[in-house]
């Protein structure tokens, strides 16, 4: 089942994903930092849900309270609720 999320206080719009036995699969981010967006979902893409909440949750982008990598830990943590 793919998942949607609409992203707050960041550059990009939202974020699509799949989760299949607590493994993320399919990231994609819509709008955004092409680049970093891309890295992002390559380098979360096949860990577990709790690792992407573990590991990308508080990362700030500048002065912003969040970051394209929070949104995501954010999404993964709503969608596994």
């Amino acid at each position: 089942m793919t998942h949607s999320y609409k992203t707050r206080g960041v550059c990009a719009r939202g974020i699509s994903f799949d989760i299949e036995d607590n493994i993320v699969k399919n990231i994609k981010f819509s709008g955004g930092c092409s680049g970093n967006t891309q890295g992002v979902a390559k380098l979360a893409e096949g860990m577990t849900a709790d690792e992407i909440i573990a590991r990308l949750s508080g990362i700030k982008c500048g002065f912003k309270g969040t970051s394209c990598p929070d949104q995501l830990a954010m999404a993964v943590a709503e969608a596994i609720k």
